[in-house]
């Protein structure tokens, strides 16, 4: 997939940030990464250890790549990989006018993460967490300064998808949201606001059609090919929400549902057939099978 809306500015718009920090280097904050960078931001991906960062170096670097040659970024590549850096030194965040938190979706880690880069964060700096389900307003609760922090939850993968949720927590600052509507924009991208809830407003809609599809394989309805064709050929989503499941992890997608059956009820009960697949480690592309085979 390609995003025509990506450019090569040699200086960052006026809607973005100057300079960019993310922290965690995986595969979303990788992309978070690429899309600021290629919009003119500088960016500094801080990591755990040096051969995190290295992993992180590489898939930044790979990722620029693939669009120019794609050719859907044009110009001077080597300028582009100039303005990104990595580090393991959560100091290398304190001229970050924006830093996102990318780690792995367990509350307990975001928290412990977003406390620490805060102490090196300048006094005008936002601050913003990656979740796709958690509490935004829950994880503010032990911040200085919660009025700068908010959700920005990007879309896998995040160079080719066109959508970001802002999500306002209860002391988000009405100049945080716009700010972030600002930053939305600079990337190219389109921002769906929603107030902090379970789920936001993608993830809730997604789990929930994921988790109906899953049980609809368990009870032998149908296969998940035909699951999914019936959803994309019927209701013209781009995917269907089997295969979006492999694409995002069962074990993701599992963790989510946990959490909002925790928060919401029993109509998110994750269904028996997602937690034998991710007893069984089949978690979709990333180990070659999920409800389909990647091999």
């Amino acid at each position: 997939m390609t995003n025509s809306n990506e450019t090569t500015p040699t200086t960052p718009s006026g809607l973005l940030p100057a300079t960019v920090g993310v922290l965690g280097g995986g595969r979303m904050g990788a992309g978070i990464a690429h899309a600021f960078l290629t919009r003119g931001s500088k960016v500094v991906v801080v990591e755990r250890n040096e051969e995190a960062a290295r992993g992180a170096q590489g898939r930044v670097a790979a990722s620029v790549a693939a669009s120019f040659d794609r050719g859907v970024l044009e110009g001077d590549r080597s300028e582009v990989l100039q303005r990104f850096e990595t580090s393991v030194d959560y100091a290398d965040f304190a001229l970050c006018d924006l830093v996102v938190e990318a780690v792995p979706e367990d509350e307990k880690l975001k928290a412990d993460a977003l406390r620490a880069v805060a102490k090196h964060l300048s006094p005008s700096a936002y601050l913003a967490t990656n979740t796709s389900s958690l509490s935004v307003s829950g994880l503010a609760e032990s911040l200085a300064r919660p009025e700068s922090f908010l959700g920005l939850h990007f879309f896998n993968p995040v160079p080719a998808s066109t959508l970001i949720e802002v999500v306002v927590a209860e002391k988000t600052s009405e100049e945080t949201v716009a700010a972030a509507r600002r930053w939305v924009s600079g990337l190219g991208k389109t921002a769906v606001v929603v107030r902090d809830a379970p789920g936001f407003a993608s993830s809730r809609l997604g789990v929930a059609i994921a988790l109906e599809a899953m049980r609809m394989v368990e009870e032998g309805v149908a296969t998940a090919e035909d699951i999914d064709n019936a959803m994309v050929l019927g209701y013209k989503h781009p995917v269907g929400p089997l295969r979006t499941t492999d694409i995002v992890g069962l074990d993701v997608r599992l963790g989510i549902a946990e959490y909002l059956h925790s928060t919401l009820g029993d109509r998110f009960a994750p269904p028996q057939i997602l937690r034998d697949k991710v007893a069984a480690g089949e978690l979709g592309r990333k180990t070659g099978r999920g409800f389909y085979d990647w091999s």
